[in-house]
Order: C-alpha cells, then structure tokens, then sequence
C-alpha cells in the first residue's frame, strides 16, 4: 500500500496552487491530489455567483457557518448552517451570501477542477468583472475550459 498521496493539513493549512488565491478560497484537496476524482475547498460565499450550469462536474456544498443563498433550477432556497446541498451536473444554479457575516461552506467538485478554474479566474483579475461584479461574457471564456457556463444577460 501506498501512502504518497495521503495528506494532513493542520487547521487552517491549505494546499498551495499554481496561483495564489484569496483567503476566502482556502483549497484543501487539489484535483491533483485525488487522481482527477474530485476538489474540496472551503469558501467564503461573500458575492453572488451568477446563474450557471456545470455540464460535467457535480457540485456538493455543506454549509459550515451562516446562510446560503441557492437558485436551483427554478426554485430558491436558504440553506442554513448544517444544510447539505447537491447540485447535479446539467442544472442551473446560483449561490449568493444570505447572512452577514457571509456564509462558510465546504465545497466538493466531482470530477476535481474547480480550483484550476479559480485559478484561471483569479489570474485574470479584474477584467473579468463589470463595475465590481463577475460578468458572465467576460467569465465564459475562462469557464468554457471546464465545461461550465455562465447565463449572459439579454441586453
């Protein structure tokens, strides 16, 4: 048996990434790290994230602290600490703060990806943001590479 791919990370510890990521972005399982098989972060949820579809990934949120706000589909939830939530690949969704502080979560990816895709996300910088908020036409390029995408508002 082998144990090169076991990990501990002591409280507060986190994975280090290509690029550096922000402290609400704290990646814990790398995709790397699980062969492929899946990403875990945990995340402050502290700006809405726009309505999406993820066509490959399956997405797992345990809210550690605070409220989430989720858009599933066409439905709308608060998810309150202690709330498990799946989003299958293939269905819209949206998360947002709905507490303040913003809410904790635990963030399962499966298969992994998501944090190369933050990665991508947070190299770009600012220009993917329209008056301090994410635009989805300036983030479908990047999301594109990993098979999400972003509903780009009808102007």
């Amino acid at each position: 048996m082998t144990d090169d791919r076991f990990i501990l990370l002591e409280p507060d510890a986190v994975r280090p990434g290509r690029v550096p990521m922000p402290p609400a972005f704290a990646v814990k399982a790398m995709t790397a790290d699980t062969e492929g098989r899946f990403s875990l972060l945990e995340t402050t949820v502290a700006r809405a994230i726009p309505r999406h579809t993820h066509d490959v990934a399956d997405e797992a949120i345990y809210v550690l602290a605070g409220d989430l706000g989720v858009e599933f589909d066409d439905r709308a939830f608060t998810a309150p600490k202690g709330t498990f939530v799946l989003l299958p690949h293939g269905v819209p969704h949206a998360l947002r703060p709905a507490s303040d502080p913003p809410p904790r979560v635990l963030q399962v990816s499966s298969p992994g990806g998501w944090e190369c895709y933050l990665e991508d996300l947070f190299e770009a910088g600012p220009s993917v943001l329209t008056d301090g908020e994410l635009d989805p036409a300036k983030i479908n390029p990047i999301a594109a590479r990993y098979h999400i995408r972003y509903e780009e508002p009808v102007r």
